[in-house]
């Protein structure tokens, strides 16, 4: 099996038409299949004939994940009988939406992710730790092991948090790569250290690290990444994925940024008027998905605001890398004429080494603007530290938040809540 796909190293004209001829494809489907889009084609008298090109694209309306909530069951192309998976979206943002996976669809998943790890330089008989859930209807940890499954790899099932079994599996079975939330990295070498495990001389060479970012806009790493590797020498590949598209963007060894795989997905970044944004401007990732079964999207608007690179990588791909995720589009905050995104904060809190944990609030006042309030529990009660952190913010963002100081056993239980995939660091009152 081929885990390097031709067509990424194709001409980007070649991209293009394959693409082109896939969409076509799609279209003819969802028009038999999909009552969601078969009633869309109708009601805004669209005859998919006209859509001949990437371009014609924007003939079509885009969908939402309000669409997606609403109407759930519509989008539904198969019936339960040919279901193997139901998984649901994370509800990050408001109420999660179920996806139903067919065998073709669990097969696609298992091809995006081996061809996205082979990218991060996984290779067959290579150990892998999951460090993730697989259960709970979460989609990725099942097309992580499916992934590494096809591509001939051996994994480790072991599950979030816990740093002492996870240490043991490492010193057991001796993986090469862990697939983990970053921020939990930390909280692996501070255990290591109060133990005087000789961490830095284990078999890991490097983790794929999902649904934190660790990189700046420039693909230099961020705080999170700094503050690991000053500890443990490994390599951290980032990746960005989401349930709706069944797809990922996982950096190569030259970490510039997620590719793309055009075979599976057509991509389109999109301005507030739904036009696309110029080379080197950010924008709204919508999507359209490709050999999808049960569930596919046309023109889905992620919500996350991304910007595209599209010279060629080293490493032989002609295809378009996504950057690091700016932030999602509904947790744009305006604070005191200033727009934010929670990961710019998050950058600026992950660089003081005496907090315990943290959570951002965003509320409306009384007068209907936004208002920021961080909620940290540190090793340290003292004013001036909470003057220190808002000092930080002053100089980093030019705002300056209220901050609370909580007990890190009150806080941490929210934070690290039983039922979230990842850490809460972010709350959205408005």
């Amino acid at each position: 099996m081929e885990f390097h796909p031709s067509i990424e190293k194709a001409d980007i004209q070649d991209i293009k038409k394959f693409q082109e001829e896939k969409l076509r494809e799609l279209l003819v489907y969802l028009e038999s299949n999909s009552p969601y889009y078969k009633k869309l084609f109708k009601e805004k008298e669209i005859n998919i004939a006209d859509i001949r090109t990437l371009e014609d694209l924007k003939k079509i309306p885009t969908t939402t994940k309000n669409d997606l909530q609403q109407h759930n069951h519509d989008f539904f192309c198969i019936t339960p009988d040919k279901i193997v998976d139901y998984s649901t979206t994370s509800g990050t943002l408001g109420d999660p939406v179920t996806f139903g996976l067919s065998d073709a669809d669990l097969e696609r998943l298992a091809y995006n992710e081996a061809i996205s790890f082979a990218c991060a330089g996984i290779r067959k008989g290579d150990v892998v730790q999951m460090i993730t859930t697989i259960d709970k209807r979460f989609m990725a940890g099942l097309a992580y092991f499916l992934g590494l499954r096809k591509m001939g790899a051996s994994v480790v099932r072991m599950g979030p948090g816990i740093p002492e079994l996870q240490w043991d599996s490492i010193f057991r079975y001796q993986p090469k790569y862990l697939i983990t939330v970053p921020s939990f990295l930390l909280k692996m070498i501070d255990y290591a250290e109060k133990r005087g495990l000789d961490y830095k001389n284990s078999s890991v060479y490097g983790a794929v690290c999902i649904g934190e970012s660790i990189k700046n806009q420039d693909f230099t790493d961020n705080i999170l990444s700094q503050k690991i590797k000053e500890k443990w020498n490994i390599k951290l590949f980032s990746t960005y994925a989401s349930t709706e598209m069944s797809t990922a963007f996982t950096e190569c060894e030259f970490q510039q940024g997620g590719h793309h795989h055009p075979e599976l997905i057509i991509t389109e970044i999109l301005d507030d008027n739904e036009n696309a944004v110029k080379d080197g401007e950010s924008g709204e990732l919508t999507i359209t998905t490709l050999g999808v079964e049960a569930i596919p999207l046309l023109r889905f608007k992620t919500g996350d605001i991304v910007k595209a690179h599209y010279e060629p990588c080293r490493c032989g791909r002609n295809t378009m890398r996504l950057g690091p995720v700016m932030g999602r589009k509904q947790q744009m905050i305006k604070y005191k004429g200033t727009t934010l995104y929670p990961p710019a904060m998050n950058d600026i809190l992950n660089d003081f080494n005496n907090i315990l944990c943290y959570q951002i609030v965003i509320q409306a006042n009384e007068i209907g603007l936004d208002e920021i309030i961080i909620k940290l529990s540190t090793i340290e009660e003292r004013e001036s530290f909470v003057n220190e952190v808002r000092d930080h913010f002053r100089a980093k963002l030019r705002v300056s938040p209220k901050i609370e100081i909580i007990d890190f056993d009150v806080l941490s239980k929210t934070v690290y809540h039983p039922n979230s995939r990842k850490p809460i660091t972010f709350i959205d009152l408005r």
